[in-house]
């Protein structure tokens, strides 16, 4: 039968013995148990601590993000909850009416058309109340 007892046990003990001598012995044994015991029970509290967090962790299902919805307008539910037909032929006419509405250019005039065709402005018109406004310069040759 092992009692627990091997040849490093034995040697440690008489060891001790000699440094301690046979009066010490016994006090520092003692030190010792009561050393194992406070450190027994505080490792004890600690384990009784974690578990009755994780308990309480368990009851509680604590909810860390939110519930999982889709957007309304989402791929996946469009696929899942098909609108009604009406529905998506009106879609499809206001679709069609704004990109008509997109293509269609604006009305251009003749110096708008000019400057998009050179890529240079015409220069601006005197005002009508200038002196310059009603008379001819002659172009330089």
């Amino acid at each position: 039968m092992n009692f627990g007892f091997s040849g490093e046990m034995i040697f440690l003990f008489f060891l001790a013995l000699i440094l301690f001598g046979p009066k010490k012995l016994p006090e520092i044994g003692r030190q010792i148990g009561r050393i194992m015991n406070e450190f027994r029970r505080a490792s004890n509290e600690f384990r009784s601590q974690i578990e009755s967090e994780i308990n309480t962790l368990e009851r509680q299902k604590p909810q860390i993000l939110p519930q999982l919805k889709e957007p309304l307008g989402s791929l996946a539910s469009r696929i899942f909850n098909p609108p009604p037909a009406e529905q998506l032929a009106a879609a499809e006419t206001r679709a069609a009416e704004t990109v008509a509405a997109e293509a269609k250019p604006a009305p251009a005039t003749a110096e708008k058309a000019a400057v998009v065709a050179t890529g240079l402005a015409p220069p601006p018109a005197p005002p009508e109340h200038s002196p310059m406004a009603h008379s001819k310069v002659a172009p330089d040759a």
